[in-house]
């Protein structure tokens, strides 16, 4: 048996909401609660009164249709399945209603497809879900990193520079703009010893770069010793694509 659930069902129809949650719970859907509603005043009150982990509309009520239903719930901001189990329902309103956001529709005489439907779309919203979760981490991870006040800058295999955080202008002077697109040996001093070549090739083989100190040369052409620890940035499947520099001021070298 699934996980309990709570489904919300737009049906004028009470035989045909119990026939529903028969048909779900031989199919091995465990419906926990269930609410039928049937007209645009009791859905609102029961979207904004409970929580709901899938919907199965009717498409034509007396006093209300599908179309006007699926406009209620995407009123909410809810991304949990809505589903359309009709009578009757011609090819055209079919179309419209999947156009217009529904997640499927099922013919109340072809209710053997309600299970799998349901469980389809259940999966389908929490993939959803994780999606929006990891977006809005890396959302957030990418705002910390741009207003961190250490210097942070991302850099190709190759090392064209590829962002460059709030802190990296202010320790180095130049923009964003100024930066990104450029090669990342811009910041180093002349007449030094270039560790970027090693540093890279480290990155390549997959090996670990040590905390190491060097001078940089900032855009008004002054030197400072940095501390600098480098991580590999990788692609999803594990493949090494670039490098994370982190650049924290030592000192301010003369000239």
């Amino acid at each position: 048996m699934s996980a309990p659930y709570r489904v919300l069902q737009i049906e004028d129809s009470a035989d045909d909401a119990l026939f529903n949650l028969r048909q779900l719970q031989r199919q091995g859907l465990c419906v926990a609660v269930s609410k039928r509603v049937e007209t645009a005043t009791q859905m609102h009150g029961a979207l904004a009164s409970s929580p709901w982990d899938f919907i199965i509309c009717d498409y034509q009520m007396p006093c209300f249709n599908g179309l006007e239903a699926l406009a209620l719930y995407q009123e909410t901001g809810l991304d949990i399945p809505f589903i359309v189990v009709s009578g009757w329902i011609g090819e055209a309103q079919a179309v419209r209603l999947i156009k217009s956001g529904a997640h499927e529709f099922i013919m109340k005489d072809n209710l053997d497809e309600l299970g799998p439907a349901v469980r389809r779309e259940l999966r389908a919203a929490e993939d959803r879900n994780a999606r929006r979760c990891a977006q809005e981490h890396d959302a957030l991870l990418a705002r910390i990193v741009r207003d961190c006040n250490d210097a942070i800058f991302g850099a190709t295999l190759e090392g064209s520079v590829v962002s460059w955080n709030k802190g990296a202008e202010r320790l180095y002077g130049y923009t964003a703009a100024e930066i990104v697109g450029g090669p990342s040996a811009l910041l180093e001093a002349p007449n030094q010893p270039s560790p970027q070549a090693a540093v890279l090739k480290q990155l390549r083989s997959g090996l670990p770069v040590a905390h190491f100190h060097t001078l940089h040369v900032r855009k008004n052409k002054t030197t400072v010793e940095v501390s600098l620890t480098i991580s590999p940035v990788k692609e999803p499947r594990g493949r090494i694509i670039g490098a994370s520099t982190i650049s924290q001021k030592i000192a301010d070298h003369p000239e």
